[in-house]
């Protein structure tokens, strides 16, 4: 087995070659941060696998925006209500969100 420390900047390159709409460049940073921190937590590290990770998490304009789409399932208060449910990863000087999707 080979394994390659994957920096930030790779992280974001490769989303940009495979998948470059499926999140924002700011939310491709956040991810990064959050998957190297659950690395961390874990005590594993986490394979880079762009379309897996694009099948698992998907980024929102803003919560009124993930309020809409899960509107039939759930009834989310806010932010908070959410990660009841799921990972929140907020992206930083933003409205926009992560989630992992379920």
């Amino acid at each position: 087995m080979i394994i390659d420390t994957v920096t930030e900047h790779s992280f974001t390159e490769a989303f940009r070659q495979i998948r470059p709409d499926n999140f924002s460049y700011e939310g491709r940073k956040a991810l990064y941060e959050y998957l190297e921190d659950l690395s961390e937590d874990i005590g594993t590290p986490i394979e880079l696998d762009v379309i897996a990770i694009c099948c698992e998490y998907s980024e929102y304009e803003s919560f009124e925006e993930l309020k809409e789409y899960y509107s039939c399932s759930h009834d989310f208060e806010d932010v908070e209500s959410l990660g009841d449910y799921t990972t929140v990863i907020e992206i930083e000087g933003t409205e926009r969100l992560i989630i992992q999707d379920f």
